[in-house]
């Protein structure tokens, strides 16, 4: 069988087919097919605090495009997911409604959620027990901190601080000041936390780092891949280093981000496992439809 997750965030769209393996309550999933569309809907959301005609309508028309992908390949089951840009877009609902007319449901979910479904992403069952993690998630409109003591959810917070917003500057110091006073306040009390980062970006630091999948990158090596980067202009970064464009100037917010959080959080490492929303979301739709 197939599912289908979709992932409306600030910097991209996106949509992961997979196909379901597994079974009596061993379910797995193999990607099959990854779409991401860079519609930036944060660009108006966090300025105007609405999403314009213009890109209203190529929301819509990439709604209609994996509807009609996800009939192709034959999904039995979905879910569309909208996060930080809509959330803050007063137009928000109105355009959920549209799209609904064309077959596809929209959940605009708080942060609490979005961060409950990143960590459903199925990693927590590599953690080790006696350990202490803090989930990293960060996105165009926001950033999810998820700590994690002896298996258990400690506590869980969502700033409004992405990478979009700063490139936009509107970014807030008081945000920041928040962010980092949480780090310490709920990382203090432990000898040793170690971090795990999902998102598009840090997916791109770890691979910019040379590190195999799911091999710790350390704070050093973080911020020497930020430096080397940073040194780089924009055209530089996208012609010399041949990032994509939508990803050449949001790499460099979110490696400040993350190494923010990992300077007062005293984070000597971080786990890249390379997955995000759609991954929780897959996983979600696993533990509803097939786990008993």
């Amino acid at each position: 069988m197939r599912y289908a997750a979709i992932d409306i965030g600030s910097n991209a769209v996106r949509l992961l087919i997979a196909d379901i393996i597994g079974q009596k309550d061993q379910y797995n999933f193999k990607k099959n097919t990854l779409l991401r569309v860079p519609l930036r809907l944060g660009d108006d959301a966090f300025i105007q605090q609405e999403i314009s005609p213009r890109k209203a309508e190529s929301l819509i028309k990439t709604m209609k495009a994996f509807r009609e992908l996800m009939d192709v390949y034959q999904v039995e089951d979905y879910m569309a997911c909208a996060t930080s840009a809509m959330r803050d877009a007063k137009n928000g609902p109105d355009i959920v409604a549209e799209i609904k007319k064309n077959g596809i449901n929209i959940d605009i979910i708080e942060g609490a959620k979005e961060a409950e479904i990143i960590y459903n992403s199925h990693w927590d069952n590599k953690m080790e027990k006696d350990k202490v993690y803090l989930y990293i998630d960060v996105g165009g409109g926001s950033t999810e901190l998820s700590l994690f003591a002896n298996g258990v959810l400690v506590n869980s917070r969502s700033f409004n601080l992405g990478t979009i917003r700063i490139l936009d500057n509107q970014d807030k110091t008081e945000t920041w000041d928040e962010l980092k006073e949480w780090v310490r306040s709920n990382t203090h009390m432990y000898k040793q936390v170690i971090g795990i980062g999902t998102g598009g970006n840090i997916n791109k630091l770890a691979r910019l780092s040379d590190e195999k999948v799911d091999k710790p990158l350390s704070y050093a090596k973080l911020k020497a891949v930020y430096e080397h980067l940073a040194s780089f202009s924009l055209k530089e970064r996208i012609i010399l280093l041949g990032l994509n464009e939508d990803r050449a100037d949001v790499i460099i917010p979110a490696s400040e981000i993350f190494l923010t959080i990992m300077k007062h959080g005293r984070l000597k490492q971080i786990i890249v496992p390379r997955v995000g929303l759609v991954d929780g979301v897959i996983r979600t739709l696993i533990n509803r439809n097939l786990v008993k």
